[in-house]
Order: C-alpha cells, then structure tokens, then sequence
C-alpha cells in the first residue's frame, strides 16, 4: 500500500513538473522580438493545443516508464518471495510443464498455480496447515494438508501452498510461478 501511495505521489509531482515546464518552453516562444504581440486567439487557438499536446506526450511516456518499473518490481519480489519459501529452484510456466519431484521434495507455487499430478503418489503441502490446502478444480471442492492427491486432477494453489511427493518420484504438470526445495 505505501508503495503503490509512494508511486502515486510520484507521478503527482512528474505531471506537475511536466506542465510547467511545457508551459514555460513553449511561452518563451512567444511574444519574440520579430513578433512580440501576442492575442487572445493565438492563445487559445495555437497555443494551448500545443500545450495540451506536449503535456499528453510526456504523461504517456511516463506512464509506461512506471508500469514497466513496476512491473518489473512486482516481478523480482514474487521471484523473491519463491525461493526463500523453497530454499530450493525456481522457475515460471507460462503453459503446462513435466516437472519431476523426488520422494520427499516439495513443490512450492504461487497464488493461482495450479498442478496436476501425473504419476507416483503427493500430498497437499500447507506451512500453516490452514484451509484449504490445495482447491480441486476437477471435483470444486478442496484438500487440506496431508491429504493425498487424485491423479489427473486440476488442483490451484493458494498463497504459499504445495505437494509434497511421498513414496517415491512424481511426476506433476505445472502452469504457473513456482519453486522447489
């Protein structure tokens, strides 16, 4: 929330900035000595559409230079926050992705990951052993931890959640942020 306060207050201050100094560079132009009456339709004409149009300009460049930073932020902390949870790799799937789990290694997702296991036998992972562990998007109901998982069932990570193989390899298909360890 400060951040997002912080990043506000900043770009405040840019567009402020912008205008005056748009308005400063383009009211030097006027009135020249070769010209150096200005009217009332000149103003309002020519003018402050020129104003208008820099003011424009500048406020869209900057925009995108701060939702591409922002971004960018959001990007590195959620990496961040991934392997310190899992002490372990990291990686992102933009489509399903084969990911082998050894007996005993945990598969740590992001908020809306989601798996499905193939093979071997896993369990629903939750620090805080708070509910629900892991939500079922094949039967629309929910795991808890330590419950088994279904082969061929979609499950959907909630914040810090995971699968834990137990008795042997697994192998789990993964759309999403996630870290093992």
């Amino acid at each position: 929330m400060k951040q997002k306060r912080r990043l506000r207050t900043a770009a405040c201050v840019l567009l402020a900035g912008t205008v005056l100094a748009a308005f400063v560079a383009l009211a030097a132009d006027a009135g020249s000595q070769g010209d150096p009456l200005v009217t009332l339709s000149y103003l309002n004409d020519t003018f402050l559409g020129q104003i208008l149009e820099t003011v424009d300009q500048k406020l869209a460049q900057r925009s995108q230079e701060m939702t591409a930073q922002f971004n960018l932020e959001i990007q590195e902390r959620e990496q961040a926050l991934l392997g310190q949870a899992a002490g372990g790799s990291a990686g992102s799937a933009a489509s399903f992705t084969a990911v082998e789990l050894a007996d005993g290694q945990t598969l740590h997702g992001s908020a809306g990951c989601q798996v499905l296991l193939r093979s071997g036998a896993a369990v629903c992972y939750s620090p805080d052993r708070s509910t629900p562990g892991l939500v079922d998007l094949t039967s629309g109901g929910s795991i808890n931890d330590g419950t088994a998982l279904e082969a061929n069932h979609l499950y959907m990570m909630t914040d810090s959640r995971g699968v834990t193989a137990s008795g042997g390899p697994v192998t789990l298909l993964v759309l999403g942020d996630y870290a093992m360890g």
